[in-house]
């Protein structure tokens, strides 16, 4: 199931919550639906990565738990906030990769992912305990997608 917060009247802000699945795409539509047509592919593989995330290796696909998003937008800068209730991880404190090299096979799934996420966006971090993910990219008219 798939909850939606009403928006603040003249806010460009929202809550999501769903129970932990890999069935993420209406929760990636509803998520993208106010970004820019040309940053949607970029955003989408960014975005499932990190909610895949939350619910496989945060919430161990437990469907009693759920995984929240807040996102908002403040002028051209989006927002995404994922929140799972699994024990959290140790986030890396700095985590360098040159996407446009072959990833070799003893590199773990956690490490591509964060090289996806790092690629994708401006901003990556995660509190303390390693359960919320604080997503941010900046989208103008003067920047272009990776993917295009």
């Amino acid at each position: 199931m798939i909850t939606i917060s009403p928006r603040p009247v003249g806010r460009n802000c929202g809550t999501i919550s769903f129970a932990s699945t890999l069935y993420l795409c209406p929760i990636l539509d509803l998520l993208l639906a106010d970004v820019p047509d040309k940053w949607h592919a970029e955003l989408r593989l960014g975005l499932q990565e990190a909610l895949v995330n939350a619910a496989k290796h945060g919430n161990n696909l437990d469907p009693s738990k759920v995984v929240i998003v807040r996102f908002f937008i403040v002028d051209d800068h989006y927002w995404w906030e994922i929140c799972d209730q699994g024990c959290g991880f140790n986030p890396p404190t700095e985590y360098n990769c040159d996407p446009t090299e072959y990833l070799p096979p003893e590199v773990s799934e956690n490490g591509r992912g964060m090289c996806i996420l790092k690629t994708i966006f401006d901003q990556v971090e995660w509190n303390s305990a390693g359960t919320e993910l604080r997503l941010g990219k900046q989208v103008s008219r003067f920047r272009f997608p990776l993917v295009h």
